[in-house]
């Protein structure tokens, strides 16, 4: 059994220290020393909302996702950072997205131990349900933007993510190294979701109904028992 829970980052300074450690391994493991969504400044800012995914008793971090909301337009996401100074256009296309509530899916990871599970499927599900619906208008987001490597730009086009084919090559950037590109899509309905897949639609509107659920989740090497835990406290 796994658990994936939610929670804003001055709420639990423990497991965001947990999430940070393993995704700089992670990073590490790819031979990347440094990436602006690994910066850390983000456990001190009350706009990110961080999920991980647990062993049963909270100890160990296997891997994670964080969403940042954009607070007003002295703000940037993580993704404005990476790429910003290759193409400049994503200031404007954020800004422009600021009075519709916009957010970004960033520093998805997963650890070697449960590397090629379907654990960053889960992630990324339990991250677009809290983007979107009741959680929505508290969290305000309508949009939702991410940074993802190859392998994982079918997983979230799933989740109703569209490339920004206007942004660098066909949306691709050279980052965080030329031989390791990163693709920036868009999630520009959170609330309906009608670019993701039927499947996929279905079980992201389920944990928003109920952000509290246990599942039999079947990935690429089996079945895994799922504990959803992503209701945050003092929303």
């Amino acid at each position: 059994m796994i658990k994936i829970k939610a929670f804003r980052t001055t709420q639990n300074q423990e497991s965001s220290e947990l999430f940070a450690d393993g995704h700089e391994q992670v990073l590490r493991d790819f031979g990347v020393e440094k990436v602006t969504s690994a910066d850390r400044s983000w456990m001190r800012n009350p706009n990110v909302y961080v999920i991980t995914v647990e062993n049963e008793d909270g100890s160990k971090v296997y891997g994670g996702a964080r969403i940042h909301v954009v607070g007003d337009e002295t703000e940037k996401l993580p993704v404005q950072d990476a790429v910003g100074e290759m193409d400049s256009n994503i200031h404007s296309m954020v800004k422009a997205d600021i009075p519709e509530g916009v957010g970004e899916l960033c520093a998805l990871w997963n650890a070697k131990e449960i590397r090629g599970s379907g654990v960053s499927t889960f992630l990324t599900k339990a991250s677009v349900a809290k983007a979107g619906v009741k959680i929505a208008n508290l969290l305000k987001i309508n949009i939702l933007w991410v940074l993802c490597a190859p392998y994982t730009v079918g997983m979230v086009e799933k989740a109703g993510f569209e490339v920004v084919r206007s942004l660098g090559n066909d949306g691709q950037f050279p980052y965080p190294k030329p031989d390791l590109p990163a693709t920036v899509l868009r999630l520009s309905d959170t609330d309906d979701l009608s670019k993701a897949s039927d499947k996929e639609r279905k079980e992201i509107m389920s944990l928003r109904k109920e952000p509290k659920q246990e599942l039999v989740e079947r990935g690429p090497k089996g079945e895994l028992i799922v504990s959803y835990d992503l209701y945050i406290e003092d929303l």
